[in-house]
């Protein structure tokens, strides 16, 4: 089944909020925090628009990826790296809760994010994974990565850093 990628929009907080639950328990960060929905929203379009961005942030792609009008993850994709993102984060950070997994959704998703970079000038897409989660380092080399190094964050996390293009 094709992933489609677009906004989050009002109808998606239980859901959303059910992923973020659920991933948490694998220290997953899926949404932003506990706010309000409509602030979260409203922040997702901040971001993407690139307005009154919150120290540290860079303009940003938060999407919901959808098969079959049926949430399955979320993808994260960054326009610019700041340091933190260079160091740690990449420009692109994908999910796929757990009961959707090891269908192929995630190298969809991230085949789409690189596609959305490259429509953006990004020529050359830093994605990284925990030095440990096989799985996401078998999509990032499915879809083109090409292992830089392996380095431990500020946290203490070993993480794999792929470059795409």
């Amino acid at each position: 089944m094709p992933v489609t990628l677009r906004p989050p929009t009002p109808a998606d907080e239980t859901v959303l909020r059910r992923m973020h639950t659920q991933l948490a328990k694998d220290g997953f960060e899926f949404l932003f925090g506990p706010e309000p929905w409509d602030e979260f929203l409203a922040q997702v379009a901040r971001e993407s628009r690139g307005t009154d961005l919150p120290p540290g942030r860079v303009p940003a792609d938060f999407l919901v990826a959808e098969v079959d009008g049926a949430p399955v993850g979320r993808v994260s994709i960054r326009h610019e790296l700041n340091d933190f993102l260079m160091a740690e984060g990449g420009h692109v950070g994908y999910a796929v809760a757990p009961q959707f997994r090891r269908r192929g959704y995630a190298t969809q998703m991230l085949r789409l994010s690189v596609q959305r970079l490259a429509e953006l000038g990004v020529s050359r897409v830093l994605v990284t994974c925990d030095d440990d989660n096989v799985a996401s380092a078998s999509v990032i080399e499915t879809v083109g990565g090409v292992l830089e190094d392996v380095r431990t964050t500020s946290a203490g996390v070993a993480k794999r850093r792929y470059w795409i293009g």
